[in-house]
């Protein structure tokens, strides 16, 4: 294995990795930021104000780009399968 199929890996992880978990954090950021303005212009510090609706919100965003993580990972387990046969030759 020569120092381009590293490369190759490491950007196929680093991709696989934010396209698979991205939307989820994003989704928590963007939460997070306005329940965080609305306690600041209300005043209240409620612990499940903010914790609850991520959870919701988040849950349901990894129900829907589901199929889409799956084969994000599953694309990227067979490049992986696929350069480990290769190393045995």
């Amino acid at each position: 294995m020569d120092y381009q199929n590293f490369v190759v890996i490491g950007r196929e992880t680093l991709t696989s990795v934010l396209f698979t978990i991205g939307p989820a954090l994003m989704a928590a950021l963007v939460i997070g930021l306005i329940i965080g303005v609305f306690q600041a212009a209300t005043s209240i510090n409620e612990a499940t104000l903010t914790f609850v609706p991520k959870l919701v919100i988040v849950l349901g965003i990894l129900a829907l780009s589901a199929p889409f993580m799956i084969g994000t990972i599953g694309g990227f387990f067979q490049l992986i399968f696929n350069e480990i046969g290769r190393v045995g030759r």
